[in-house]
Formats: structure tokens, sequence, C-alpha cells
């Protein structure tokens, strides 16, 4: 009788082992494929969400600029995703006025001095 009642919880158990184990590898490998096919001039996500562009790549680093003349650097492992291009210009079309409200703003701000004066 205990048999019966042990046997199939066994193979319940097995059996979700099995798949979750499966589904971590096909994760892992989808990574790993990234991180290999990753290319100077992309633009990624790191896994704590900043974004940045590739400038330079070893073994296991990457150089990111993450603003204007700003480069640092990361470990491959730390890239999350690539973001695509094409994401980037159906938001900007999605959403024009908010692309050109901050035009707007950039535009109009004053720049001053720390004791808040209009420099020249």
């Amino acid at each position: 009788m205990d048999v019966a009642i042990f046997l199939p919880l066994l193979i319940i158990m097995g059996a979700f082992m099995f798949f979750a184990s499966r589904r971590q590898k096909k994760a892992m490998q989808k990574t790993i494929d990234l991180h290999n096919s990753l290319q100077i001039g992309d633009r990624i996500h790191t896994t704590s969400g900043l974004q940045g562009t590739i400038t330079g790549i070893t073994d296991d680093n990457i150089h990111l600029e993450i603003a204007p003349g700003v480069i640092t650097t990361w470990m491959k492992l730390a890239v999350r995703d690539r973001i695509e291009s094409d994401a980037d210009d159906a938001n900007d079309a999605a959403h024009p006025e908010v692309s050109s409200a901050a035009t707007e703003l950039t535009e109009s701000t004053a720049v001053t001095d720390n004791d808040g004066f209009k420099k020249d």
C-alpha cells in the first residue's frame, strides 16, 4: 500500500525537476548567446537598469558609454538584454508630444550659475 502512494509521488517530483531544469537550461543558453553576439555600437540594458552603448568588448568585460564622453566598465554577466532600435523609433512616433515638450523645455530653460544669476 505504501508503494502505491510513494511511487506516483516520486514520478511527479521527478517530472517537475526535469521540466524545471530544462527551462533553466534554455534561459541560460539564451543569455550565453546574447553575450556572445554583443558588438560595438549595440545599445543594451544592464541588470541594474542602466542603458548604454557598447564602446569596447574584452573576454569578460564591456565598456559602456552611458553619457557623451562617460565610459564605464561592466562585466558581460551584467548585460540583461539588447535595446532594439525599432522600439525606440516606434516609441518616439507614438508619443511625439513628449519629445516636443522636452525640446521646448530645453530651449526655454536659462542656464544659471550657483548664485541663481543668469549666465551669458
